[in-house]
């Protein structure tokens, strides 16, 4: 008989397993990360699993969502705090460190997440994609911004310096100076 949780309990091992997933998908990347080593580091059988998630890419889904979200959020409570292009700037620099934590925020080109992708659900990959454009709406969306450029070129510019994370380890100076100093120097010619 399978064991019932509270919602206390249902709550933690929810969270603990997104954290694993996270971690995992950090550290190995999505296929080489199992729903064996997920339920062990959650303190739960992998029949449990299944009453969290429908599958391990129901998992990731909600992990990636869930980062983007928590990311876009946090940047917008600093372009809010700071309502001026240097407000921009500083949610940048905090997406750009966040990226830098989570790689596979980043490696959206490699065969591991091309392989997450063609197992998703079509629910799952346009939560994916509506979550991608919550990021975009970031940058154009606000009142008190005004952009000297078209908005399509600034949104390139702003995508374009983020991924330039993926050539961190070939820069021959710290990539986090490097670009704090191109988001420095771009945003005057991005917004007024």
């Amino acid at each position: 008989m399978a064991r019932s949780f509270t919602k206390q309990e249902r709550e933690n091992i929810k969270k603990n397993l997104q954290d694993a997933c996270k971690q995992s998908w950090t550290q190995y990347g999505y296929k080489k990360t199992s729903v064996d080593e997920l339920c062990k580091q959650g303190g739960i059988s992998k029949g449990a699993f299944y009453l969290f998630f429908e599958s391990k890419e129901a998992l990731f889904c909600e992990v990636l969502c869930s980062v983007q979200e928590q990311i876009c959020n946090t940047a917008l409570e600093v372009i809010k705090n700071h309502q001026n292009k240097y407000g921009v700037a500083e949610a940048l620099k905090f997406i750009y460190r966040e990226y830098d934590k989570n790689n596979f925020l980043y490696k959206s080109d490699s065969t591991d997440f091309t392989i997450l992708m063609n197992k998703l659900s079509e629910e799952q990959a346009k939560k994916i994609e509506e979550s991608n454009n919550m990021s975009q709406q970031l940058f154009l969306s606000q009142p008190h911004l005004k952009l000297k450029v078209d908005a399509d070129l600034a949104i390139s510019v702003i995508y374009s310096l983020i991924m330039n994370i993926k050539n961190k380890d070939i820069l021959p100076h710290n990539h986090m100076e490097t670009f704090d100093f191109m988001v420095d120097h771009l945003i005057d010619s991005l917004y007024e």
